[in-house]
């Protein structure tokens, strides 16, 4: 008898019975995170277990019915992986969700190849973890079910036909031809075919082209027993949508009971049973595809680039072929996402991405290794020079306005090239080498294509060299403060000096601070030194102020980058504390940069000092993105007028009304003026003339040690300094 055989359940469905309580174990070292997860999962019939390291969950696992585990990655004692491959290998059979902050592809992947039922992303939105968790829950209700339902099979035919029809899995039955000669009403719900159509029906009806011949062994499967076909991974197809569903199938022969006169059973057809997997196969497909590709612009990343790069370099050498690698840095970037916002600045790079997609050969490769940079990978080249070409194809595509949402963007860029085998030898040294490039042209002024050359690299190698012995200097306490007189010429008196950092170097001797100072912001040694300059700064303010020079005070140059970082404030009212000398005697010097960067914040930390008294400067005024609009927010004291002014004033005419400008601007705020590189009498005697008295350069002194400076005031307070 077949189980086609049986009409309608004739029994009511067995009466309604409440689960018992499910119990939920949370895996996690912070106490915090085990509170806060509980509390979120908490509800009516759910019981929660906490724990803080590996061996207490095994331990907990196998003394309590534990339904659900959530586990973390990392634990004091051994890490996620490790409780999930004690779990398999002690037939706990637990399902366990993953809720981590590693954030790394491959800690996903190696969950959910461990067993995981779901991998979490710490910091996660509740209602997609209380999802996750009751998903969880009812996989584990199912799995009940499906259990009982075997037990029930034994007890109750009529039980059985009932249960099968509500099962989640597809269940089906086969003759010794491959017919269906029953099938669920599963097939209907998840495939879109009633019962009638599939009876008699050929299995290969419904199973993926492709995947016949290894859906032939499964669904034609005479075996029992352990040696029967199990987790057999097949594509079954929708009646009316062109996507296919993932089963994982698992299937037995099916023979009569031996009856009188006939000791061998006979083989009548297979049992089988499907459950869906898509979801997860789609899952899979996602955690590989963000493993090897950009999400926003769809392009592949910088893992994919370099195995296509590797595999390119093998083909160049063998067919003795030439390939480049490009580094394409967008110009104007960081001014669009920052005026326009980031919701644009994606469909910019987007748009962008797309440019340079079309301007591919179907052998090259395109990618995007985060930001506003890309890399291209051009193989199969004749001649580098072919590469060149490529290169200003490139450029004149991003050269074309791009309007965005009914905006008008224009950018450019800075595209660096380095061919194989010229410029390098293996993939790592292209890459290096054609960034170098890029970076040349950006030096030179952005906007164009730079080949490399040998020589960038020594520019390399002489950058790492200094950054190296930047360091060692710093610990060392190697490098010097000079200090540069700032006189009231109108009074005929020092008002305040300029600390200025100078490195006397043991072998390339007295370096200028442009050779150094972009080093320590690019290296994150900018604010160890901006804080070991303000501590001298600071001594020296308090010996002078002990010496008897109490309206002296000491201005301390400012890196865009230090006053960024959200200690600054702090780490200055710290320092003034440490040395004891009061606020009124510090200035700080910021340049314009600080303000196009973040404005709010800006005024924000310049309050702030402010509050405590220290007195704030802008440097090289005019210089830069002024703004009228920023200097009436900002709660400055003073502006500086760049040298570039001063030092052809009297003989460049354009020169003179600027400067008047800006004194007028700065009688106009009410703001005090301050004028740099004053080297000759005419300078000074114009200055005077435009109403500017606030003056330093090398016509009153150069920069000088603390000593000297410390000399130098005092002749200038007996009257000797100008005779």
């Amino acid at each position: 008898m077949q189980i086609s055989d049986f009409g309608p359940c004739l029994y009511p469905p067995a009466p309604l019975v409440v689960p018992p309580p499910s119990c939920i174990l949370l895996v996690d070292d912070d106490v915090r995170v085990r509170e806060a997860v509980g509390e979120l999962i908490a509800l009516p019939g759910r019981e929660i277990l906490t724990c803080g390291s590996g061996e207490e969950a095994l331990a907990l696992l196998k003394r309590e019915p534990i339904d659900l585990a959530l586990l973390d990655i990392r634990l004091p004692d051994m890490t996620g992986m490790d409780v999930m491959d004690r779990i398999q290998r002690d037939g706990l059979n637990v399902p366990v969700i993953v809720v981590s902050a590693d954030d790394q592809v491959d800690s996903a992947i190696a969950a959910l190849r461990y067993g995981a039922y779901e991998y979490v992303r710490k910091p996660f939105e509740p209602a997609a973890l209380r999802r996750t968790v009751d998903h969880a829950l009812e996989q584990v209700r199912l799995q009940r079910e499906n259990a009982g339902m075997r037990t029930r099979l034994e007890q109750s035919e009529r039980l059985h036909r009932y249960l099968i029809e509500q099962s989640p899995d597809l269940i089906y039955t086969l003759d010794r031809a491959g017919n269906f000669t029953f099938v669920n009403d599963r097939f209907n719900r998840l495939l879109g075919f009633k019962r009638e159509e599939l009876l008699g029906s050929h299995y290969a009806s419904i199973v993926h082209p492709e995947d016949l011949k290894r859906a032939e062994y499964a669904f034609n499967e005479r075996r029992t027993g352990k040696r029967a076909s199990n987790n057999i991974e097949l594509r079954v197809r929708r009646k009316n949508a062109d996507a296919n569903c993932t089963v994982v199938l698992s299937a037995v022969g099916m023979y009569t009971t031996p009856s009188q006169g006939a000791d061998t059973p006979s083989f009548i057809g297979t049992y089988g049973v499907a459950r869906d997997i898509s979801d997860r196969k789609r899952a899979e497909e996602l955690v590989s595809y963000h493993a090897y590709y950009d999400l926003l612009t769809g392009l592949p990343n910088r893992t994919l680039f370099r195995d296509r790069l590797r595999q390119a370099i093998a083909y160049a050498r063998r067919h003795r072929t030439r390939l480049a690698v490009m580094f394409i840095d967008l110009d104007r970037f960081k001014l669009i996402n920052d005026t326009y916002g980031h919701v644009r600045g994606d469909l910019f790079l987007q748009q962008v991405a797309g440019r340079l997609r079309r301007q591919l050969r179907s052998s090259d490769t395109l990618c995007r290794l985060g930001g506003d940079e890309f890399t291209v990978l051009v193989p199969e080249l004749r001649h580098g020079e072919d590469a060149a070409v490529k290169a200003q194809q490139f450029l004149d595509a991003l050269r074309r306005p791009f309007t965005i949402e009914g905006e008008e963007f224009s950018t450019s860029a800075s595209i660096g090239l380095a061919v194989f085998p010229e410029h390098g030898a293996n993939e790592d040294e292209l890459i290096r080498n054609a960034d170098l490039a890029m970076y040349e042209i950006k030096r030179r002024g952005k906007d164009g294509v730079g080949v490399f050359a040998r020589e960038m690299s020594s520019i390399y190698t002489e950058k790492i060299n200094l950054e190296a012995d930047l360091r060692r200097s710093l610990q060392r306490q190697e490098l010097q403060v000079h200090f540069q007189p700032i006189h009231e010429v109108s009074k005929g008196v020092v008002e305040c000096a300029e600390a200025l950092v100078r490195w006397d170097h043991p072998t390339l001797g007295s370096l200028d601070p442009s050779r150094f100072i972009y080093i320590a912001e690019e290296t994150g040694l900018i604010s160890p030194l901006s804080d070991w300059v303000l501590d001298c700064a600071c001594i020296q303010l308090r010996e002078w102020r002990q010496d008897g020079f109490t309206t002296m005070r000491v201005a301390v140059n400012v890196s865009p980058r230090d006053f960024e970082r959200g200690d600054f404030a702090e780490r200055v009212v710290q320092a003034l504390a440490r040395h004891r000398v009061p606020a009124s005697g510090l200035e700080l010097e910021i340049t314009e940069n600080v303000l196009i960067e973040d404005i709010d914040a800006a005024v924000d930390k310049i309050r702030q000092l402010r509050k405590q008294g220290v007195r704030i400067s802008i440097d090289d005024f005019g210089t830069r993105y002024s703004s009228l609009g920023y200097l009436q927010r900002l709660p400055v004291n003073t502006i500086k007028i760049d040298q570039v002014f001063i030092r052809e004033l009297g003989e460049v005419p354009a020169h003179t009304p600027i400067v008047h400008a800006i004194v007028g601007i700065a009688k106009g705020l009410g703001l005090h003026l301050i004028a740099e590189g004053v080297e000759r009498p005419a300078h000074r005697d114009a200055l005077r003339q435009l109403g500017c008295h606030s003056m330093q350069g090398f016509l009153f002194s150069p920069a000088l040690p603390g000593s000297e400076a410390s000399r130098y005031l005092q002749r200038m307070r007996e009257g000797s300094a100008l005779q």
